[in-house]
């Protein structure tokens, strides 16, 4: 088959390019969307990413181009209208698991940085400043973590910082069992935690599941980690409680409104998003740029499973794709 490959950075080449075997690859480095879907006609199939679009629009003209499988090289899929897929007999495909510790222990380092004050220390010291003050952290061992989402993600994460010596508390619909955690509704753990790191899916339950009320309800001082998606946090809410300095630190890898700005170089021009921008201004306040999956094992992983879901829809064995529909 030959696979539009949309917002195709370099980086990915080399991992799909060195198991690629029997396709044609065309990398744009486009986001899909109803102005760029054009760039699929020729194609037989389209590989997408957290940012592409694909609601009715873009979905018909897919149809239009004779494409019948979508292939997500990641994760999530809350970007594309999936009944609208089905309606159309377009076939959606994901990497539901590519490597859960990249994650988690991406959401270990925020915490870590923003409690012992890393990133602004570190630029101390560039400066020759080795003075201590506004540096103080706390000891992570004895505290409260609460921990949003069991899956694979939230189970390693559990893990990390029960290793810490930190008493772990999980909401999560399925109640399946965690070992060293224990399963409290939101309310307690928004109450009991310290420490909070969101691992769950964005949908209409969980969409701006951190807002003005459930910030109210956590500690004084509390963290605050995102290494999910952007839209379960209500952004000018938190900003608004970090400006009260009642939310006491914020480690974000997503962001709601990020499609315009992660993944691409904007160092020579003004950031037009007021509110990223007023995000950056705080100390007590890291963002990276959804690099949280950004791991040589993960990478390989993805483009492995991407390649296997492709190869197992051309043979017709539907059955075996990692598919959501």
């Amino acid at each position: 088959m030959k696979i539009a490959f949309f917002s195709a950075q370099p980086y990915e080449h080399n991992f799909f390019d060195a198991l690629n075997t029997d396709h044609t690859l065309l990398y744009i480095e486009s986001a899909l969307n109803a102005n760029t879907v054009a760039l699929a006609q020729g194609c037989q199939a389209v590989c997408c990413f957290v940012n592409d679009v694909l609601d009715r629009e873009v979905l018909l003209r897919l149809q239009q181009y004779n494409i019948a499988v979508v292939a997500m090289r990641c994760a999530g899929f809350n970007n594309i209208d999936v009944p609208v897929a089905n309606e159309l007999g377009i076939t959606i495909a994901r990497v539901p698991e590519y490597s859960p510790y990249a994650v988690a222990e991406h959401a270990v380092g925020l915490i870590l940085a923003l409690n012992r004050h890393i990133h602004r220390a570190h630029n101390r010291i560039r400066e020759n400043d080795y003075s201590l003050h506004g540096l103080m952290g706390f000891d992570l061992h004895g505290k409260t973590v609460g921990v949003i989402g069991g899956g694979k993600i939230g189970c390693a994460f559990v893990r990390i910082m029960r290793g810490f010596g930190c008493r772990v508390l999980v909401f999560d619909p399925g109640k399946a069992p965690i070992e060293g955690a224990e399963h409290v509704d939101l309310d307690s753990l928004w109450q009991q935690c310290q420490v909070i790191s969101l691992h769950c899916p964005l949908n209409t339950q969980t969409h701006h599941m951190i807002n003005a009320q459930t910030l109210s309800k956590m500690p004084q001082g509390a963290m605050l980690i995102n290494t999910s998606r952007g839209g379960l946090i209500h952004t000018q809410a938190v900003i608004n409680s970090l400006k009260q300095g009642h939310l006491g630190y914020l480690g974000i890898d997503v962001y709601e409104e990020e499609a315009s700005l992660f993944f691409r170089d904007h160092s020579d021009t003004i950031v037009q998003d007021d509110i990223f921008a007023r995000l950056t201004t705080f100390p007590n306040v890291i963002i990276t740029g959804h690099q949280a999956f950004f791991t040589r094992d993960a990478l390989h992983k993805i483009a492995l499973v991407t390649l296997n879901n492709l190869h197992y829809f051309e043979l017709g064995d539907i059955d075996k794709m990692e598919t959501v529909n």
